[in-house]
């Protein structure tokens, strides 16, 4: 197992009524959390509609721009 395999911190979810899971850093788990309670919703649904609008990029990689973004507005 690589280094960042384990620095990955993997979550279950359902979206579209489909489970699956998604791995990310803990740091943009951090991010991702904050920017949920800062919209006063949950981080399921913070994710969902983070898939929703993500085109045809990786939902791992639609996270973490999401949350850079959020990272440098505040």
């Amino acid at each position: 197992m690589s280094k960042a395999s384990r620095s990955l911190r993997k979550r279950s979810l359902t979206l579209a009524g489909h489970a699956t899971s998604l791995a990310l850093e803990p740091e943009f788990w951090r991010v991702l959390e904050a920017m949920a309670e800062s919209r006063c919703v949950s981080l399921a649904a913070l994710i969902a509609g983070l898939d929703l609008g993500r085109g045809g990029r990786p939902l791992a990689s639609a996270c973490r721009l999401a949350a850079l973004e959020h990272a440098k507005l505040r």
